[in-house]
């Protein structure tokens, strides 16, 4: 669990609840049913309008990532390459087959794979490279969705304001009526704005950053693959990689 995904998230809707409190404002009156379906089904709408489907399932599946951050334990990776190159170096590249059957990481597993299959080092490092583009692109592709969402939800949330005006237009020979209505109007641009800049945009940041952590870690093994290739030894391997270990913003380190 990130803690501090949690713990700016409670901040920031806390801080909004007790000021509007100590402006005398009661937070029972910010929660209003239509408001928040017009902000979030309009918001919603919009994105599925111009998402892929395959973008906005990926979308889903990673949405998990903000508040559960994916750890890649480096020490442990390199470890691992060092134990590839020693068995490489005295049993041959097909005595990783096994490991490329078998190993957890789709993108370890494929360049293992090539390596067992004989393919040259620019062809390993050329299929490594571009998949490693093509998998961070559809990645924050995907992560690009909720920053679409954080894009409209203000301007729905306008929407859902005017919608609530001309409904409180309608109660214009009330004034006790038609101030509630008024206020429960704006309850919609709060949401719109609140959303965008609490939730949204936010989620969009962490995710690229999540994104640039699995990248980071990826480029680190495709590294490694390509070193063995290149029949360096376990100890140069090691030296190459150990830039990776230090403590970097966008590398977890368990």
């Amino acid at each position: 669990m990130d803690k501090l995904s949690v713990l700016g998230l409670l901040i920031g809707l806390g801080a909004i609840a007790i000021g509007y409190s100590l402006e005398g404002g009661v937070v029972s009156a910010l929660f209003n049913g239509p408001a928040l379906i017009i902000v979030l089904g309009g918001t919603l709408g919009a994105v599925m309008l111009q998402t892929s489907a395959s973008t906005f399932k990926k979308m889903l599946e990673i949405t998990h990532w903000v508040f559960v951050s994916p750890k890649y334990n480096i020490e442990d990776a390199i470890e691992q390459v060092k134990g590839w190159s020693h068995k490489a170096r005295q049993e041959g590249y097909l005595a990783l087959e096994n490991e490329a059957l078998t190993h957890p990481d789709a993108y370890a597993a494929k360049g293992l794979g090539l390596l067992v299959d004989g393919c040259s080092d620019q062809k390993l490092r050329d299929t490594l490279e571009i998949d490693l583009l093509l998998e961070r692109e559809r990645l924050l592709e995907a992560s690009r969705v909720y920053e679409a969402m954080g894009g409209y939800s203000p301007t729905i949330g306008i929407l859902g304001a005017v919608l609530g005006l001309i409904q409180a237009m309608s109660f214009i020979t009330d004034p006790q009526k038609l101030g509630a209505g008024v206020a429960t109007a704006f309850i919609a641009t709060i949401y719109g704005v609140g959303l965008a800049n609490l939730l949204f945009l936010p989620m969009a940041n962490k995710l690229k950053q999540r994104v640039e952590q699995k990248m980071l870690y990826h480029e680190m093994l495709a590294e490694g693959v390509i070193a063995i290739s290149q029949g360096e030894s376990p100890v140069s391997i090691e030296l190459k990689l150990e830039a990776y270990r230090v403590d970097r913003p966008n590398v977890v380190v368990e």
